[in-house]
Formats: structure tokens, sequence, C-alpha cells
């Protein structure tokens, strides 16, 4: 249920960025169904989501093209589509606890709507939309770098997409697709942890932990091209 504006001061603690229009933070955490038909275009987040989606791609792909001067415009791609999808976004949105802060509709709330992943990756990209409202793109950068750093992964980015490096190599091989178990999760429901196994063949099972499924999994295939020196360890 909305709750009216309000300045949400913890979360932009949180946020390490504090606005000069409190409405704007508020309004990007404010879901439709919190909303009366004749105002959701004005007062929910939908519109911010749309800005911040192309903010965060332009930051991350510039984050990229500096950080990796040799790798090539596929390479950068495959990067930046691991780094802006809606699932790494929802785990900035729990880091973030953007749930709790939410302004949901009595129906949505009821349903779980502050722990679906696609909302949670919605609101995200409406924060980031309204930090370069409220601060400008610098700002926004900031944010962006600051908070998607983590999920660059190690090494160069060509790394980026260790599950189709893998499944490719399986299928040169005439093996059947790697197999995904989730093993183990351990951690509470706003940071999980989950461990995830690979399968493959006959070759030895291994197992990688991450904050969210489709990264252990991502994780645990890196860890199985490195150690079958398809990829090198990183130094």
């Amino acid at each position: 249920m909305s709750r009216g504006a309000r300045s949400h001061e913890k979360l932009q603690f949180r946020l390490g960025y504090r606005f000069a229009d409190p409405d704007l933070l508020d309004r990007a955490l404010t879901h439709s169904s919190a909303i009366s038909p004749a105002k959701r275009i004005e007062r929910s987040y939908q519109r911010l989501e749309f800005l911040g989606d192309r903010v965060l791609g332009l930051a991350v792909a510039d984050m990229l093209y500096r950080r990796y001067p040799k790798a090539n415009e596929g390479e950068l791609s495959r990067t930046l589509n691991t780094l802006v999808r809606k699932e790494t976004c929802a785990i900035i949105a729990r880091q973030l606890d953007l749930g709790r802060e939410m302004n949901l509709g009595d129906s949505e709330a009821r349903t779980g709507g502050a722990e679906k992943d696609a909302i949670l990756g919605d609101v995200t990209e409406a924060v980031i939309g309204a930090i370069y409202c409220d601060g400008g793109l610098e700002k926004a950068y900031e944010f962006v770098e600051r908070m998607f750093e983590e999920f660059l992964v190690d090494g160069s980015a060509n790394k980026a997409d260790a599950k189709t490096t893998l499944q490719e190599w399986a299928q040169a091989r005439g093996l059947e697709p790697p197999t995904y178990i989730q093993t183990e999760r351990t951690g509470p429901d706003h940071a999980p942890q989950f461990t995830i196994s690979v399968s493959l063949g006959d070759y030895e099972t291994l197992s990688a932990t991450g904050p969210s499924k489709k990264i252990a999994e991502h994780k645990a295939a890196e860890l199985f091209l490195i150690h079958q020196k398809v990829w090198k360890e990183p130094v």
C-alpha cells in the first residue's frame, strides 16, 4: 500500500547518495499497484525504470570499454548482457533492502511482490533513473560503478559467458549439455548464498557459491573451464 512520499533517510545512506528531491526516490520505489490508474504514469516507477535501464547500460558499457581495452565487441556485449540483466539488478535491490522500502498495492504485497526478481530488478533501474534525474550522469555513474563492481568477472571480459563457453566445449566433444544442481542455500533472505554443482559426462563434478543461482552457475562453469585448462586461472 502506498504510504505517501517519504524521505527514506536510511535508504539514502545505503545508496551513498542524498537526494535534493526525495520525491524522486519515493516515486522510484512506487509500484503501479499502489497508484490509482489515472496517476500511474506520473507517480509509479515505470518511466524512471525506462530511463534507468538506459543509464545503466551506458554506465556499464563505459566501465567495460575502459577496463578491457583488448576485448572485442562480442566479448564486451556478452559481459554487458550479464551485468545488466534483471537477476543482477534484483541482487542489488536485495543488498540495498529495496523491497522493504517499496510502496506496493495490497494485492501485490500479499503475493510477495517485494521479493519478486522482476519487480526488484525494475526498482533498481528506477532508482538509477532517479539518481540521474536528481544529480546527473556523474552521480548515477558513481552509483552503478560502486554497486556493480563485484559482478565484473575477474580476469578478462571474455569470461563473461562461462556457461555458453562450457556448453560449446561439451558439444564439440559430443557430450550432453552440462547439468547444474543447487546443493545448498545459506544466509538470510535479503542476502542469500547459493551453492551450485556442475556435472558433465564423466568429468569431476565441481561446485561454486554466489549471491544468486545464475551467478553461482556461472562461477561453477568458470571453475570447470579453468580445471580443464580451457581458461587460465585469474592471476
